[in-house]
């Protein structure tokens, strides 16, 4: 039975690397992840706005749309401030308490992100297999439960990720070669016994995904059956077209997700998890708002609209 050290966060200290390997990028990538950031706070929460503002967005569809705006601002402020003040202080140190505090929110962020996703793709499956019954099936009320939901999902696991790393010990200055606390490296970091941790880590991780995944693929496939079977060529067109931002979307966030599971844990490929962290992390939540507004047309009509008032 593995104990937690209670005096552990006080005397822990992680030091974030970061990009200190590469001292004469520091203010150039400074100013890149700066703008990166505020695309990202502009663009999402210019998202939400839009869809209160205009009656017409009041529908599930754009309801689920302004949750992830939410939870991808969320992710960008839990990750991008800290590390740009590691891009320009001289201590990159954090006590064990914030990271594991900043680990927290940034797996909830990623798992509710998952979800969300799934659920998103239920609804396009909904509205394109089931139109008639779209309304009564997606009801405020089934709307609101299934966010409920995704936000319960992402709490729960990302406090079970974090409990299995409370219970490992870390001892005196730890090394962490990335930007953030992430999992994989506070588990090279620790000095106990980590078969607890990598167990949840395996179980959870593949559960989330393959489970997110499997409503995803399988509303899809009922999405190309029924399509397919449409007669209008026009219809097939605007059914696609409602789910090319989402398709996009999952398809930019699942495919860096695989690609970061598929690299093993070796010295030489930490420099490419790096890239692959800054990725997800930092530049999928500055996407996402692009890619609903500039391949929907109701977005950018009342882009329009807004700045024709002005």
């Amino acid at each position: 039975m593995m104990i937690i050290d209670r005096n552990q966060s006080t005397t822990v200290i992680f030091i974030l690397l970061g990009f200190s390997d590469y001292p004469e990028f520091q203010i150039p990538l400074f100013l890149v992840f700066l703008a990166i950031y505020v695309i990202s706070v502009m663009g999402n929460l210019g998202m939400i706005a839009i869809i209160v503002i205009n009656s017409k967005l009041h529908t599930p569809m754009y309801f689920f749309l302004k949750h992830l705006s939410l939870v991808d601002f969320c992710y960008s402020t839990v990750v991008i401030p800290k590390l740009l003040e590691n891009l320009l202080a001289e201590d990159r140190a954090m006590p064990f308490s914030i990271c594991m505090t900043q680990f927290f929110f940034i797996a909830n962020c990623a798992l509710t992100d998952t979800f969300m996703l799934a659920v998103m793709a239920y609804d396009r499956f909904v509205a394109i297999c089931n139109p008639l019954l779209y309304m009564v099936i997606m009801s405020p009320k089934r709307c609101t439960l299934l966010m409920a939901t995704a936000y319960s999902w992402g709490t729960l696991f990302s406090l079970l990720f974090t409990y299995s790393l409370l219970v490992l010990s870390f001892c005196g200055s730890n090394i962490i070669d990335n930007f953030v606390c992430d999992y994989s490296a506070l588990l090279s970091a620790a000095c106990s016994d980590k078969h607890f941790s990598e167990l949840i880590l395996f179980i959870v991780s593949n559960f989330n995904m393959l489970s997110t995944l499997m409503v995803i693929c399988s509303s899809y496939i009922f999405i190309f059956v029924t399509v397919m079977k449409m007669h209008s060529v026009r219809a097939r067109h605007k059914a696609f077209s409602t789910c090319a931002s989402h398709l996009t979307a999952v398809g930019v966030f699942y495919g860096t997700v695989l690609f970061l599971y598929c690299i093993p844990n070796t010295k030489s490929t930490w420099f490419t998890k790096k890239m692959g962290s800054v990725f997800y992390a930092v530049v999928i939540p500055m996407l996402n708002p692009l890619i609903y507004s500039l391949r929907n047309n109701e977005v950018k009509e009342t882009i329009r609209k807004l700045i024709d008032r002005k």
